[in-house]
């Protein structure tokens, strides 16, 4: 078996769809079948929270060291406008994480 590329990689490191299955597709017993799928794939959720926080924080200090001790303000926003994009991540994943937790099947 061929291992996948480094950028199959480091998509499946940062986002978390490819552990899903669609639950809109199928007849009743293949959806309930996806939800439940997809309800027992939600514990790797946290984890996935865990990366994004630790990318932010080391993006927003990236931006600190290039805006503070090399002067350079341009620079400093290629780090900071990823790290901040990391918190409304990190809040999608957090409802997906409580939608598959605290709410019954549709089905």
């Amino acid at each position: 078996m061929q291992d996948p590329a480094f950028r199959t990689l480091l998509y499946r490191y940062f986002f978390f769809s490819w552990l899903f299955k669609d639950v809109t597709r199928g007849n009743l017993l293949e959806r309930a079948a996806a939800w439940r799928h997809n309800q027992a794939q939600a514990h790797w959720l946290p984890t996935y929270m865990r990366r994004w926080l630790w990318s932010g924080a080391l993006l927003y200090g990236l931006g600190s060291v290039a805006e503070l001790m090399l002067n350079a303000p341009a620079l400093s926003a290629f780090f900071y406008v990823p790290g901040a994009l990391s918190l409304p991540i990190n809040a999608v994943i957090g409802a997906v994480w409580l939608g598959l937790k605290a709410l019954p099947g549709p089905f």
